[in-house]
């Protein structure tokens, strides 16, 4: 299966749709007058769909196991035509549009098998998707296509040379998939002065993010956010508290982090870990939604 615990948990949604087409009248007059020889069509197709959503991952291989919290089959007869409509719920990593099709198919091979008897021509068609919600995708923002970041890594073995960076062009990385420019990436040592300095240089040049990944832990030298905090207008600790819990979920010592986010004006400042876990997983747990900040400043600048 793929992997997904670098993922959110977010509301997923799902509405899937199948069609059942009898050849005559009679046999729609049967599904909703309930006399059908093998019982109640819709409530027993209805109910195989419930368990069918439920039992998706024993029969496609790749689907993972999640909670389903929430499923509903609504039927549209028009004609000779019965269409089924497959919606399903849940918050966790991964949507849910295969468990909405693989119940939506059940809930109409289900019929299928009890109208054989009454009508040789029934036929199942049409199982699709109509749509799907959640995750990441739906978290992109619109806002300007030329945001740009400063990455600065804060080391003292990484600025003498005795180590090579490998988070913040993890950062890098990151960043350039959500369409955000790189234009200055720096290595300095754990330097409060340095640190305080840059800071106020990017701001003043209008950079839109600036990322530290280092000097954020407890050990002597670590003292980035000491450096930020009277720099920083606006602390936002839903930020924070996102990064330490996402980290939390993977590794116990999240909880020694000091990662720090806020704002000096119109600039995003966010201080990370410096080992390259701490600094990929503090960044999936932020963005893309975190560039929403960015639509916020937007409406600000407009209202």
């Amino acid at each position: 299966m793929v992997d997904i615990t670098h993922k959110n948990n977010t509301l997923r949604t799902a509405v899937a749709e199948a069609t059942v087409k009898v050849s005559h009248p009679d046999t729609i007059a049967a599904i909703q007058n309930r006399q059908v020889p093998k019982g109640d069509v819709l409530e027993m197709a209805k109910t195989a769909g419930l368990f069918g959503v439920k039992r998706t991952s024993d029969v496609i291989p790749d689907c993972h196991p999640l909670p389903i919290e929430y499923t509903s089959v609504d039927y549209e007869i028009e004609g000779l035509q019965v269409r089924i409509i497959m919606t399903v719920k849940t918050i966790y990593k991964t949507g849910v549009e295969v468990e909405a099709m693989h119940g939506a198919s059940v809930v109409a091979l289900t019929m299928y098998d009890m109208l054989k008897p009454i009508d040789k021509g029934v036929e199942v068609q049409n199982i699709r998707l109509v749509k799907k919600k959640g995750g990441k995708s739906d978290f992109k923002d619109q806002f300007k296509n030329d945001l740009q970041a400063a990455v600065i890594v804060c080391s003292d073995s990484i600025s003498a040379g005795k180590k090579e960076d490998k988070a913040g062009k993890v950062i890098c990385e990151k960043l350039h998939t959500y369409g955000v420019q790189v234009p200055a990436y720096f290595v300095i040592p754990d330097d409060k002065e340095e640190i305080q300095q840059l800071t106020k240089n990017f701001h003043a040049e209008g950079m839109d993010l600036i990322i530290f990944t280092g000097g954020t832990g407890l050990s002597p030298r670590d003292n980035t956010p000491e450096a930020l905090e009277p720099l920083l207008e606006r602390r936002i600790p839903g930020m924070e508290e996102a990064i330490r819990s996402y980290g939390q979920d993977r590794t116990p010592y999240s909880m020694l982090s000091r990662s720090m986010v806020g704002t000096i004006g119109e600039t995003l400042v966010i201080a990370l870990p410096g080992s390259t876990n701490g600094a990929k997983e503090s960044m999936d747990a932020l963005f893309p939604a975190a560039l929403h900040i960015f639509r916020v400043f937007s409406g600000a600048r407009h209202s």
